[in-house]
């Protein structure tokens, strides 16, 4: 389906993020299919709409939406049939349908590491922030978090200062600065190798409860999440329990006891998280992607061999998501899934439980 259509979705009455998920999954046909899966509440609209578009309600919301995105190149939106969609998002409970994307789509190609903390951090809390966010962009990760005050900040301003990538998901409009303190870093964040991601259609204000949904995309769309400072009752632990029923993985640094900044931290090791010291403690339990981690000044894999398509070289019959051939190939997210179908179609690839997999070869081919 085009934008039109997943933008249309999206303005439905009474469809929240999973039920239209599951509607989805089922990958109905536009449009009668999903006239028939839709609940009448849902459908009556979408029928006016499509019939009579001038007597529809929907028709003026999705000419504003569209003239929004119309007015800069920077201005985008991303739903599951957009070559940028984070197909990491597809392993959730509750995908939003779509998502308002202000900045660089580049940002989503390499692996993303969600990094979340304190909003009153001390100063050891920031230096470490700043500090594993430089190294992950240095090793061509992406820092997602939620461009809060303190920890989130610090992350994301330092991936951004050491020429990295870095997502903020917001809970409001994508247009919207909140908090109005981050002003600078929400500049900076449409510039190259940033970009601001809302399931809000822009001029959203914040609500407080928009930010507790906020947080299971920011952990939706990383292979994990580092959690550096946090209090006994924190946000914080809300993302890394999403986290965790996501099956994704949690990271947390230790901290003093006496600091209650770390009490946080301490619950979520002792209840199982991933202590961390450096950077090579989260890369070793996100072994598959390790390759795709090397420092940027290190020299590039040897050549292919002639004949063999460079996806195919770094396939095996261990699953390898897109996200990782992207950042393993340097190629574009359409390039690579393009590639993928025409290597399916040969039966030299398939698609399995996270990710694309390496068939054997056949005797004689």
């Amino acid at each position: 389906m085009q934008a039109r259509e997943w933008l249309a979705l999206a303005r439905l009455p009474g469809m929240g993020a999973a039920r239209l998920a599951e509607l989805v999954a089922a990958r109905p046909d536009w449009p009668d299919g999903w006239l028939a899966v839709l609940p009448r509440e849902a459908a009556m609209p979408l029928r006016l709409w499509l019939d009579h578009p001038a007597r529809s309600p929907l028709a003026a919301e999705l000419s504003a939406d569209e003239a929004w995105l119309a007015a800069e190149p920077a201005r985008h939106l991303i739903h599951p049939d957009h070559p940028a969609w984070p197909r990491l998002l597809g392993q959730i409970a509750d995908p939003p349908p779509v998502l308002w994307a202000l900045g660089d789509l580049g940002a989503l190609g390499p692996p993303r590491l969600a990094m979340v903390g304190s909003r009153r951090p001390t100063r050891e809390g920031l230096t470490n922030a700043a500090g594993f966010a430089r190294e992950l962009a240095g090793r061509g990760w992406c820092v997602v978090s939620g461009m809060a005050l303190g920890i989130d900040a610090a992350a994301q301003q330092a991936a951004l200062d050491a020429g990295g990538a870095s997502v903020a998901v917001l809970g409001c409009g994508v247009d919207v600065i909140y908090p109005p303190r981050n002003h600078r870093l929400h500049r900076r964040l449409q510039e190259s190798g940033g970009l601001l991601l809302s399931e809000h259609p822009p001029g959203t204000t914040a609500r407080a409860g928009f930010f507790p949904r906020r947080n299971r995309i920011v952990t939706g769309l990383s292979l994990g999440v580092l959690v550096v400072e946090a209090a006994e009752r924190s946000g914080s632990l809300v993302s890394a329990r999403l986290a965790l029923e996501q099956n994704r993985e949690v990271f947390a640094l230790p901290g003093s006891i006496h600091n209650p900044m770390a009490r946080g931290c301490l619950q979520l090791i002792r209840d199982g998280a991933v202590l961390v010291r450096d950077l090579d403690d989260i890369l070793a339990e996100l072994s598959q992607w390790a390759a795709a981690t090397a420092p940027i000044s290190t020299p590039g894999p040897e050549p292919a061999e002639a004949g063999e398509d460079s996806l195919l070289r770094w396939l095996s019959d261990t699953p390898t998501p897109v996200d990782a051939l992207v950042a393993l190939t340097g190629r574009g997210v359409a390039d690579c899934q393009r590639g993928l179908l025409e290597l399916e179609l040969e039966g030299a690839v398939t698609q399995a439980a996270g990710g694309w997999v390496r068939l054997p070869t056949r005797p004689g081919a």
